[in-house]
């Protein structure tokens, strides 16, 4: 199609736009949803998206908030004269933050965590570190006694920025079925329906 405009000279200016131009049909697409009990297969190794820098405000506040009174957290003079010669990042905060950087591939629609298990700390983290994470599924189940769910263990290692193994767990979600989940584009996981814009509406 081409269409004819008058420029601020008199002359005329052909504008040609392809059909997409012309197109005002908006649709609801649906971002990712996780993966339900069918998607994981044992084997699997998922490398979780995006790295974490770890700062002295992380560690200050998880040691308050704790109240973890072990003085290689939050004592600069006393650190300096250990082994490591500065602070170390609390290691619950290591695990939750681990665990957290895991939960888009592992867990956003399990219903429960059943355990934490064989948890060990490899190296120490300090602040400036950066932490990348990825999981490897072990083993799944399904549950006699809950038809909606099935339970996935998984191993969960975390690494900074050189490549260190500084932890690994394991954990044990139970995570929803996708039939039983039902999702969709207008009603992702963690929304409520009604929300926001809907089919009806586009």
């Amino acid at each position: 199609m081409t269409d004819t405009t008058e420029t601020d000279e008199g002359d005329e200016l052909n504008e040609t736009h392809s059909p997409d131009d012309e197109s005002t049909d908006k649709r609801l697409v649906s971002g990712w949803h996780g993966r339900y009990y069918e998607d994981f297969q044992v084997g699997d190794i998922y490398k979780h998206p995006f790295g974490r820098t770890v700062t002295e405000t992380d560690n200050v506040w998880m040691t308050n908030v704790t109240m973890n009174l072990n003085p290689m957290h939050f004592n600069e003079a006393y650190a300096a004269e250990t082994e490591f010669g500065e602070r170390l990042v609390d290691g619950t905060f290591v695990i939750a933050l681990a665990v957290g950087m895991s939960v888009i591939d592992i867990s956003v629609n399990a219903t429960a965590n059943l355990g934490y298990d064989n948890i060990r700390h490899h190296a120490p983290v300090f602040h400036g570190d950066t932490i990348y994470a990825e999981s490897e599924v072990l083993s799944k189940r399904e549950l006699e006694s809950r038809d909606h769910v099935g339970i996935v263990e998984t191993e969960l290692r975390a690494y900074n920025q050189d490549g260190e193994h500084v932890l690994t767990l394991e954990r044990t979600p139970m995570v929803l079925k996708r039939e039983h989940a039902e999702p969709s584009a207008a009603t992702p996981p963690g929304w409520l329906e009604g929300i926001g814009t809907q089919p009806e509406e586009l």
